[in-house]
């Protein structure tokens, strides 16, 4: 696939996901860009898998232009909530590439991260079907900035009532379909995260970059993400997924370790995969009734939005749980009859 194809097939993802801008947006750049900048140079010749599923390059161009009219460029006046035509955006787009050619091919180096925040619905759903007996140890690979580390500190909306906590820092309100599972309040012990590249929730301009990924037509996910990093994520260390694990999963008496990661086990190459695994399933096989382990993932799998799938020690058991949308707007709870502790 070629850059400009990727772009292309950047602008469907982005309208399926509701962007109608970032459509338009992506395939613009795709229709439109030209080498002859040092920028358009790097992004049309890019060395490696262009592709949304690889190297993501279409949302590394897109974040660092985001981050521009954040930061108050003049190309914020082409951006929603303004409306102009393809002409005058397309314009604004080229002089911003050439006003701020060092800022762009700095941004480029570094794939885009999305801490999505609504994903957190499909984690506290999994975790009250889940009914855990002892104080949670929370551990995420993949986990950004750490917004969903604090996914018990949330709430979710659902037809049956409320999910979470009982005076959530943010409340989640995704198209839920199926039962509703109990809610069942957990105390968290520990949590951390590991990330090959964490954002920093203390340094302003790490915030920036988080928030540019966040596409600049959906003033939801903007607000959920500030209310996240106004309570306080907790760090995220910078690891190697497998490297980190090793370590973590190390059993702790009267405690159920909860490992998680939403959309982002994918992206691991073969060997982190691997050995991530490994650790996992080892760790797995040392559980107990007092030191249980549960793995979550809210990850691709070939079918609508993303699996919600649980792997449980003792007993190594699997369970899906359901399904939900990649940016957390609806939820399909389809969990099996049997629960886990019946």
């Amino acid at each position: 696939m070629t850059p400009r194809e990727a772009f292309a097939v950047q602008a469907k993802n982005c309208a399926a996901l509701g962007s109608p801008f970032m459509g338009r947006l992506m395939q613009l750049c795709s229709d439109r860009l030209e080498r002859g900048t040092p920028v358009t140079n790097r992004v049309l010749n890019w060395p490696g898998d262009p592709r949304p599923s690889a190297d993501n390059v279409s949302l590394r161009l897109a974040g660092a232009l985001h981050a521009l009219v954040l930061r108050g460029d003049p190309l914020a006046t082409l951006y929603p909530p303004n409306e102009v035509d393809d002409d005058r955006l397309w314009r604004g787009i080229l002089n911003a590439i050439e006003t701020h050619e060092a800022e762009i091919l700095g941004f480029l180096d570094d794939a885009p991260q999305t801490n999505e925040v609504r994903r957190s619905a499909g984690l506290l759903a999994a975790v009250a079907w889940l009914r855990p007996r002892h104080p949670l140890i929370l551990s995420e690979v993949g986990a950004s900035g750490g917004l969903n580390l604090n996914f018990d500190r949330y709430a979710v909306e659902t037809p049956g009532g409320p999910l979470g906590a009982a005076d959530p820092v943010l409340t989640l309100h995704p198209d839920w379909t199926g039962p509703t599972p109990a809610n069942h309040p957990v105390s968290v012990s520990d949590r951390r995260g590991a990330d090959l590249s964490p954002f920093r929730m203390t340094d302003p301009a790490e915030v920036l970059r988080l928030r540019a990924y966040l596409w600049p037509d959906q003033p939801e996910r903007h607000k959920l993400t500030e209310a996240a990093i106004a309570a306080g994520p907790p760090p995220v260390d910078k690891a190697d997924a497998a490297d980190w694990l090793e370590n973590r999963l190390a059993p702790r008496p009267g405690h159920h370790h909860v490992l998680f990661n939403t959309v982002a086990w994918q992206y691991f190459p073969p060997d982190v995969d691997a050995r991530a695994r490994a650790h996992v399933e080892a760790a797995g096989a040392q559980a107990t009734e007092d030191t249980p382990l549960s793995w979550i993932a809210i990850e691709t799998d070939g079918g609508r939005g993303a699996g919600i799938a649980v792997r449980h020690w003792p007993g190594n058991q699997s369970f899906a749980l359901g399904r939900m949308d990649f940016h957390g707007r609806w939820l399909s709870w389809d969990p099996p009859s049997n629960h886990l502790y019946e």
